[in-house]
């Protein structure tokens, strides 16, 4: 896929668009009515960022996702319901373009290369955290989960077994995080925390933390009287 050298970028507070993830957007602004638009005119792509917390005016983080409208329904008042897939993460650079939407230039962020000892350690101690996180209760369906790893289908019932040993065979231990982190944590920040992770090593670290604590957190509730 060709990516652009500028793009389009929408901001939002909470919500996190990761590389691979769909993500459903209901447009209202005007802005970003008429980005949609020039964006169906053209490439169909377009930036979703996360507001900077530390920003009392609207700032983007310098990461945002890449995304492309896959399906998009306008309505007669003018909004649309559309579903964005997140493509790549890029860095954003200088604004180009304010009115009527704030344009930037951008970079793709390719993943990094580290040693693949230190990586399959960290997917595998990640695998246990997931593992014992699906055995407490199930945030998403196991069907869902094994599809989004593996690519397919499963005929009959999927275990987390299954679950856990296709997120194993992932050839990108930064998929690999992007999915867990995407399926598995709630939390906006901690998702933020990992989508701005461009090192792969750094993002499982993230990721292992995170996932641990949600861990530790539903054995306390099952433990609960």
């Amino acid at each position: 896929m060709l990516i652009p050298d500028r793009a389009g970028v929408m901001i939002l507070g909470e919500a996190t668009l990761f590389p691979q993830a769909m993500l459903p957007l209901f447009i209202f602004e005007p802005r970003y009515r008429t980005m949609l638009t020039d964006s169906l005119e053209s490439h169909r792509l377009f930036c979703l960022a996360v507001q900077r917390v530390e920003s009392a005016r609207e700032s983007p983080c310098r990461v945002a996702t890449l995304g492309m409208v896959r399906a998009c329904v306008r309505t007669e008042a003018g909004t649309s319901n559309l579903v964005l897939q997140g493509i790549v993460r890029v860095r954003l650079g200088k604004i180009v373009q304010t009115r009527p939407y704030r344009k930037h230039l951008i970079t793709p962020l390719p993943l990094t290369k580290v040693p693949d000892y230190l990586l399959k350690l960290q997917v595998k101690r990640i695998l246990k955290l997931v593992g014992a996180r699906l055995r407490q209760e199930q945030p998403v369906p196991l069907e869902l989960i094994y599809q989004l790893a593996s690519g397919r289908s499963h005929e009959g019932v999927v275990t987390v077994a299954d679950c856990v040993r296709e997120l194993g065979r992932m050839d990108s231990p930064g998929h690999f995080a992007d999915l867990v982190a995407n399926l598995l944590l709630p939390g906006s920040l901690t998702r933020k925390l990992i989508l701005q992770a461009v090192d792969e090593e750094e993002r499982l670290t993230h990721l292992e933390v995170f996932l641990g604590e949600e861990v530790k957190r539903g054995n306390k509730g099952s433990n609960a009287p």
